[in-house]
């Protein structure tokens, strides 16, 4: 049983109808779960250690190696019979559209910090670390990945059915 069959096969009914349906959107928010962790982790690790005073940049770090990631697993994987471009036009978009992606993805840490200022010593550590998770973490990565959802498939992936796979074995 494949990966994504097992994601569908704890899904209940009438719910795993529509994620049949939307196989493609399964695979991308699955490679989108992957690189959230491999984000989180590098983004709290650098902020915890050589980059506890600039926490955008670690965010910006963090965000660029998950994105590596992203493209081969949504290229390979979530969009492999997607495409209608040269594979260096097909990267270039992809890479275009996830550093808009960065911006999307750390406004809401940026607005958390520089507006609502929501940092030391106006609030607690632990409230600024909460308000770090909440706004880089969860609202960030869930706005970055309703841009690059709409922008991959509108402008990196195209044409559905331009790369055919031969099924194997």
């Amino acid at each position: 049983m494949s990966v994504v069959e097992s994601a569908l096969a704890i899904i209940p009914q009438p719910y795993r109808d529509v994620a049949i349906k939307h196989r493609e959107l399964v695979k991308f928010a699955l490679v989108g779960g992957t690189t959230w962790v491999i984000d989180t982790a590098v983004f709290l690790f650098l902020k915890s250690t050589v980059l506890d005073e600039k926490p955008l940049t670690a965010k910006i770090i963090a965000v660029l190696v998950a994105t590596i990631l992203s493209y081969v697993l949504n290229r390979e994987w979530s969009f492999r019979t997607r495409g209608g471009r040269e594979r260096h036009h097909e990267a270039a978009l992809f890479f275009l559209i996830s550093g808009i992606g960065v911006a999307v993805y750390t406004a809401p840490l940026a607005i958390s910090r520089y507006v609502f200022d929501l940092q030391e010593p106006a609030v607690s550590l632990l409230t600024q670390e909460i308000a770090d998770f909440v706004s880089g973490q969860i609202l960030g990565v869930l706005a970055g990945m309703a841009f690059r959802w709409w922008a991959f498939r509108r402008y990196v992936f195209p044409d559905k059915g331009a790369r055919r796979q031969v099924p194997t074995g």
